[in-house]
């Protein structure tokens, strides 16, 4: 597999294309399925799973909040992928956070709680909580799964849902501009606990 080895990949067309082309390769397809399946709901477009990512294959599953419009396949701006490749400033510290982090890209995952794109950053607490119910659907479909990195405070609300599944449950702060420029001892941290999502 060839992976990028620079933040902002997903700028060019060429690799959305061939993101794209992979979305029903086997590691991928259940959960390219399952956003199909999410769509139904009505909330929104559903940003895809990175197909460069473990798919159901993987071990960590990194949660963050919602998509934004980087993620999205409307328009010209975003990609129609949940990617640490992504042309934005969160996913490029997620790019760095995560070569740091020594966990490989093929036993990772990366995910929202609130996994429809509508349009608006703003979500409702019913949102949220639709969002954790379909998350423990989607836990389902992962077969090597044994920590879970909630990234950001609307993830940590996750926590409760996640308790006594038997998984590890990690915590770090959400890698955005917002947390880099106002807590940047908090954004500092964020790789440290990454890396405690490496295999024993």
């Amino acid at each position: 597999m060839n992976y990028p080895t620079q933040p902002r990949a997903m700028a060019s067309e060429t690799v959305r294309a061939a993101r794209r082309s992979m979305l029903q390769d086997p590691h991928i397809a259940p959960l390219t399925e399952f956003c199909e399946l999410l769509e139904r709901d009505g909330l929104g477009e559903v940003p895809r799973f990175d197909p460069l990512d473990g798919g159901i294959n993987a071990r960590v599953l990194y949660l963050l909040e919602k998509p934004g419009p980087k993620t999205s396949s409307r328009g010209k701006i975003g990609s129609g992928f949940i990617s640490r490749d992504n042309d934005d400033p969160s996913a490029a510290h997620s790019f760095e956070f995560h070569l740091q982090s020594g966990v490989p890209r093929s036993d990772s995952l990366l995910w929202n709680i609130i996994p429809w794109w509508d349009g608006r950053i703003a979500f409702t607490s019913a949102q949220r909580r639709l969002g954790t119910q379909r998350l423990l659907e989607m836990l389902t479909r992962l077969n090597r799964l044994d920590t879970i990195v909630l990234v950001g405070g609307t993830a940590h609300k996750a926590e409760p849902a996640l308790t006594g599944l038997g998984l590890r449950i990690l915590k770090s702060w959400h890698p955005s501009m917002r947390v880099k420029n106002g807590y940047r001892d908090k954004f500092d941290s964020i790789p440290e606990v990454w890396k405690q999502a490496r295999a024993d």
